[in-house]
């Protein structure tokens, strides 16, 4: 795979093309796998507008849980696939490790769950609520819209051992063997990456970068030396480390190229993000997503992409799964 963006215009008819491909193959009696695009039908069929209408009065009463349920899809499919297991509780379960402790949004996805038992009782699955809601979110805030196949089964299992996650100090080399194992490329990398466009992070999580790098003590020396006294206002060295910052420096509620822009001037708060501008492979893809005539329209267009992708990685089907009666529990 090339380092820098293979941009096509027609992958923008993506969309258009899957739902013709799964309408004429409904017309000719060929059965469908899933998860696919229109998979519930009649069953279900205000499944989407029932999610987007809880999404809507959530994103209204608290505009964090938008990057919340991203990131919460992200955790998902990033441990034993896109399965709804990060939402089962438990005292050794997926949300009980470290990296989880700090997402929120598990009541959006409850209530939409309880509302859909009420119009489709036992149809639609917790996972296929969190890829839609994560979806809707994300046009909430000025992102794109993208088409969200279903049909993922929900999860039995949910452990917190087997989280293993992508880190915040992680190398470019590191973070592609991680996202290679998901059948992601490197591309979809750095699109995904920019997700971060909306949110906040922990001081704890990132601080020592700021003031101590690598027991240095001096900063990351990548840091755009501007750039520095802001975050150590923000994270002072014995604040709070749960004091949150945001990782799209003036501009964290709004889906837009803003955190590409601010890789480029060495103001990217992780160093996992930094470092995609640092990197001589990552570098091209952040540059021409930046360069392009219409930049946002095409990191739209790509942030579509690589989601669909995502929200496809190891999803259970058949007997490898069950639709939860309610989303933090298996059924008895």
């Amino acid at each position: 795979m090339g380092s820098v963006l293979n941009f096509n215009p027609h992958c923008v008819l993506l969309p258009l093309l899957l739902v013709l491909a799964a309408t004429a193959a409904t017309h000719a009696n060929i059965p469908l796998p899933r998860p696919r695009l229109g998979y519930y039908g009649s069953a279900c069929w205000n499944v989407e507008s029932i999610v987007r209408s809880v999404v809507q009065s959530n994103y209204f009463a608290n505009p964090a849980n938008a990057p919340g349920i991203l990131r919460m899809h992200f955790h998902d499919c990033f441990v034993q696939g896109c399965d709804g297991s990060i939402l089962l509780d438990g005292p050794n379960s997926e949300r009980t490790a470290i990296p989880n402790q700090s997402l929120r949004g598990f009541n959006v996805i409850e209530e939409a769950k309880m509302q859909l038992e009420i119009a489709c009782p036992r149809t639609v699955s917790c996972a296929d609520i969190l890829a839609l809601a994560a979806r809707d979110f994300v046009v909430l805030t000025g992102g794109p819209w993208w088409p969200v196949p279903l049909g993922r089964l929900d999860g039995r299992v949910s452990l917190a051992s087997n989280v293993d996650l992508p880190e915040p100090t992680d190398s470019v080399a590191v973070q592609k063997q991680r996202f290679s194992a998901k059948n992601l490329n490197t591309q979809d990398l750095v699109v995904l990456a920019a997700g971060h466009t909306i949110g906040t992070v922990g001081c704890g999580v990132f601080r020592d970068r700021f003031f101590n790098y690598n027991n240095t003590g001096s900063p990351d020396p990548t840091i755009n030396p501007s750039f520095v006294p802001q975050i150590q206002s923000q994270c002072p060295l014995n604040g709070n480390p749960a004091t949150r910052v945001s990782l799209d420096t003036g501009s964290e509620g709004q889906f837009d190229t803003s955190y590409l822009t601010n890789l480029r001037f060495g103001r990217g708060v992780l160093e996992s993000d930094q470092v995609l501008w640092n990197n001589a492979e990552t570098r091209p893809i952040v540059e021409q997503l930046l360069g392009l005539r219409s930049p946002f329209l095409w990191f739209g267009a790509e942030f579509g992409r690589s989601m669909y992708k995502m929200s496809l990685i190891d999803v259970k089907t058949g007997l490898d799964g069950e639709i939860r009666r309610v989303c933090s529990a298996v059924n008895l």
